[in-house]
């Protein structure tokens, strides 16, 4: 029954966060409405609201499920965003992955099953 999921995620300067978003993350910039940011990419959409308090996005992320995770590594590690403890890894709970932090501390980690990596 249920399809998808959205995380609303916190962010500090609305300027920075959109152009990381859309130039560092490669995602759409749909709207702004009273502080409230929309990014979609593929089938992925992240939400954000605005605080003042640069503690609270460095308590919040999201894990975004992807095909060729290698080749989003690749391309996000060009852009010098893989966070240093992120590195592309295989984990223990059978997941490929890796780690960024945003330009206001969310992490956000993508990853793929292990049994779907080409390699």
């Amino acid at each position: 029954m249920l399809l998808s999921a959205v995380p609303i995620l916190a962010y500090n300067n609305p300027a920075e966060t959109i152009a990381f978003y859309t130039e560092k993350l490669g995602f759409t910039f749909h709207s702004e409405w009273d502080g409230y940011l929309i990014f979609s990419r593929e089938q992925v959409s992240i939400h954000l609201w605005f605080t003042e308090d640069p503690a609270i996005p460095k308590h919040t992320g999201c894990y975004i499920n992807v095909n060729n995770v290698a080749q989003l590594y690749q391309e996000y590690e060009a852009h010098g965003i893989v966070h240093p403890n992120g590195k592309l890894s295989e984990m223990p709970w059978g997941m490929h992955q890796f780690s960024i932090l945003d330009n206001s501390g969310n992490i956000i980690h993508f990853g793929e099953p292990s049994e779907n990596e080409d390699n």
